[in-house]
């Protein structure tokens, strides 16, 4: 019942103006007519039948009212009634007509008319009128207001013209932040056809949509399509500024969860056009399934994702370390709802990987069978400013853990390093480089061989902490310009989840003393990636070709130690693992004996903060390793501005 109620509001709303009007005036002429018979049975008394008593005011009335109403704006509006300001033109328009209609029945005497039904019937149709202005706006009015509401809301486009696209246009009849147009859809024989009153459009049509339908969204409604079908679609759609959102996942729509609120922002990766390689399930279990792992930096962007993959992969203990408090607190949150059956024995460490006492407790009460070690200082530049610290927590923080797990004769110990350990040229890069050294000689300083130490090196993680990713998406939607070094800066980008599958898996493969690298795809133009964003949230890159876009890219200048590219590889060789996207290096390192007089001269330099003898030994030690040509460490600058100034 309620579906034909609707349809007819629609109907009514869809007349054509002319159509409207006739049936307006229509309704007024029998208001006119009725009132005229109810002003006589309220003067006499009882009903009269349609004689001339009653056709002659009948007519006198439509003679006067449809003129006054049509004159006075009455019929402007149609169905339109907009409350005090319609009402306001009814009282007008009465006043004027009462005032002709009295005046004529008073002054020339009608045969059994009384003067009385001048008074009563003005005021009849009054209420009338007006009342059934007030019908119409609580019967269709809020339609109405919904339609022009709508009209001026955003245009977008479903693609995809399945049983995802239908019920999704349904969950979206109410939202107030679009209007759904058409759909489209690859299949020919979909084209042309109408689902839930929209036409459904081929994809090469889009021009013309953009054009003359004014899409400005595209909403993705493709909850089975591969990887490499959804990036063909995206490249299609990306000749256009158009916004584009997708929805989560099939298991969401299958929950029957399909809103507006579960339409998402395109995931970058998407954007990137990288395709994912299902995971090798003997890999991901090999170290972790039924025994006691330990994971550094839990509460970090790859800590905590480790974290959630080990979980799911079902360890006897996980042992989750960090010396942020409330970043402990969040990814032990999150772990106990994922725990749900409690399989798993979560214990939440707080503690510093410098705090060698506390680490070694830690290994000897637990007896690790496996580390993850993430724990680490990452940005760049405050490392640069603070160098001592980044040092000590990059590289003696891991020598603390390496010494324990070699105690507690730990069965694997995987290093999370980076792309900025190759030809480093910050203290960052160099750092990580160190730790990666330290653990090649330890491990080759072995007799037996027990504690298998191995490096996995990759680049930028999406939407990680200190990533461009969220920086971008939120200077776009603050409609702020977008702030980048250089505008030749490339980086290698990989999704966490996928950096921390593929880091649990090359573990797996490590014989000891490995470096692993990570296929990183293509480097991204960081520049490239600002605009595809800027362009996929359906707005325009501000320039001098385009001064009226609406965001624009400034150019700030290379931070301390910032790089324009990154590398993999130092001595520009790989081996290939049976993974295809994980492969070893082939890097020179030196014996432990050697290694450890530099490590000791080193800790003696950093206790001083002897910033000059610092460099000198990493200069010495990493390879490829070219620091900034003015040294920034706040604390050293410091001390020779007070020097300079008691001089």
């Amino acid at each position: 019942m309620m579906i034909k109620k609707n349809n007819l509001r629609i109907f009514l709303l869809d007349l054509p103006r002319d159509i409207k009007l006739i049936v307006s005036l229509f309704i007024d002429v029998l208001l006119c007519i009725f009132t005229v018979w109810l002003s006589f049975y309220l003067r006499l008394g009882e009903f009269l039948p349609l004689h001339n008593s009653i056709i002659i005011p009948s007519f006198l009335s439509i003679f006067f009212a449809i003129p006054v109403f049509y004159f006075s704006g009455l019929y402007r509006t149609i169905f339109r009634y907009s409350g005090g300001n319609a009402m306001l033109t009814v009282s007008k328009s009465i006043i004027i007509y009462g005032f002709l209609f009295s005046s004529f029945i008073t002054l020339i005497s009608f045969k059994n008319v009384p003067r009385t039904i001048g008074i009563i019937q003005p005021l009849l149709l009054f209420f009338t009128v007006g009342g059934s202005r007030a019908l119409i706006r609580y019967w269709i009015g809020n339609l109405y207001r919904v339609r022009i509401k709508k009209s001026n809301l955003p245009k977008a486009a479903i693609y995809g013209a399945g049983n995802t696209g239908s019920e999704l246009i349904l969950a979206l009849e109410n939202n107030d932040k679009f209007v759904v147009s058409c759909f489209l859809d690859d299949d020919i024989e979909k084209q042309g056809r109408v689902l839930a009153g929209k036409k459904i459009y081929s994809p090469d049509s889009l021009e013309y949509l953009v054009k003359n339908k004014n899409i400005s969204s595209i909403l993705l409604a493709l909850p089975k399509i591969s990887s490499s079908q959804r990036i063909k679609i995206i490249k299609k759609v990306s000749k256009f500024n158009l916004s584009v959102r997708t929805l989560p996942n099939i298991v969401e729509i299958a929950k029957g969860n399909i809103s507006s609120t579960n339409l998402m922002e395109l995931e970058i990766d998407e954007l990137l056009g990288r395709e994912k390689v299902d995971p090798d399930k003997v890999l991901l279990q090999s170290n972790i399934r039924n025994q006691v792992v330990i994971v550094t930096g839990a509460g970090g962007s790859i800590g905590s994702q480790l974290c959630r993959e080990i979980l799911i992969i079902k360890p006897k203990v996980l042992l989750i370390l960090d010396s942020n408090e409330y970043s402990l607190y969040k990814i032990l949150s999150e772990l106990n709802i994922l725990n749900n059956d409690e399989d798993v024995s979560l214990v939440p460490l707080l503690c510093s990987i410098q705090d060698r006492k506390k680490i070694n407790s830690i290994f000897k009460t637990w007896r690790p069978n496996t580390v993850y070690h993430a724990a680490a200082y990452k940005h760049v530049p405050i490392v640069e400013y603070n160098l001592s610290e980044g040092l000590k927590n990059n590289v003696f923080g891991t020598l603390i853990l390496a010494r324990a797990s070699l105690e507690t004769k730990v069965k694997n110990f995987v290093f999370i390093s980076t792309d900025k350990a190759v030809r480093p040229t910050n203290v960052m890069g160099a750092s990580k480089r160190l730790g990666e050294l330290c653990l090649q000689a330890l491990f080759a300083n072995q007799e037996k061989k027990e504690t298998k130490f191995s490096m996995v090196r990759f680049g930028n993680v999406l939407d990680s902490s200190g990533s461009v990713i969220p920086k971008f998406r939120k200077q776009i939607r603050e409609r702020s310009p977008i702030t980048l070094t250089h505008p030749d800066m490339s980086r290698y980008f990989m999704t966490i989840e996928e950096a921390a599958e593929l880091v649990i898996q090359a573990g797996a493969m490590s014989n000891g003393g490995d470096v692993f690298l990570l296929d990183m795809g293509e480097p991204v133009k960081i520049y490239d990636l600002a605009v595809k964003m800027i362009n996929f949230s359906g707005l325009q890159l501000k320039n001098k070709n385009n001064p009226k876009g609406d965001i624009e890219i400034l150019i700030t200048g290379l931070r301390p130690g910032e790089k324009l590219f990154e590398e993999l590889l130092i001595e520009d060789n790989s081996l290939p693992t049976k993974h295809p996207k994980i492969f070893k290096a082939k890097d020179d390192f030196l014996k432990w004996d050697q290694l450890k007089v530099e490590i000791d001269s080193l800790e003696k330099f950093i206790f001083r903060n002897d910033v000059e003898n610092i460099s000198l030994i990493l200069t010495k030690l990493v390879i490829g390793y070219n620091p900034p040509k003015k040294i920034v460490d706040w604390i050293f600058n410091e001390n020779i501005k007070k020097t300079s100034n008691e001089i």
